[in-house]
């Protein structure tokens, strides 16, 4: 049994801050693999300090896989099944930063569709080792109910 809590087990304005990732060059070259994104602002230094930005950054949705892997790790929630994301990219992910999410739960209510699940929104800031916010949003997810919470699965 994966560890997490049920939905009758949060509560509404329950924060929670997870463990920490430094993002690594191995980090930003597996994503671009994967996303076949192989950009140069990401891929090509010489390049990426021409830019604005004046170096490499990580790629966005890197930014967001790995807040969704912290999220997990954090065990906030047992096996939650995602219905939305709502997501912001406020400042460059750099090789070296090291990323924490603070989330709070900011809505919840018994799933309609589905009695032995509920639906947990979360706010969610994914935040640097200098405390900036780089990226930000909500989250939606399903989550099951406790088995003995007298709802029918």
């Amino acid at each position: 049994m994966l560890p997490g809590r049920y939905f009758d087990d949060l509560t509404l304005g329950q924060e929670t801050l997870t463990p920490r990732v430094t993002v690594t060059e191995g980090h930003i070259l597996s994503y671009a693999g994967v996303a076949g994104d192989f950009s140069p602002i990401h891929m090509d230094n010489v390049y990426a300090q021409t830019t604005e930005f004046g170096g490499r950054i990580a790629h966005g949705l890197m930014g967001l896989s790995l807040t969704d892997g912290l999220k997990v790790q954090s065990a906030t929630f047992k096996d939650g099944i995602a219905l939305s994301w709502s997501w912001s990219f406020k400042k460059p992910i750099r090789i070296g930063d090291t990323l924490q999410a603070h989330i709070r739960i900011k809505e919840m209510r018994p799933s309609n569709s589905k009695p032995g699940m509920g639906i947990v929104v979360m706010d969610i800031d994914l935040v640097n080792q200098n405390g900036e916010v780089v990226q930000k949003g909500e989250h939606g997810l399903m989550v099951p109910r406790r088995p003995d919470a007298g709802v029918p699965a």
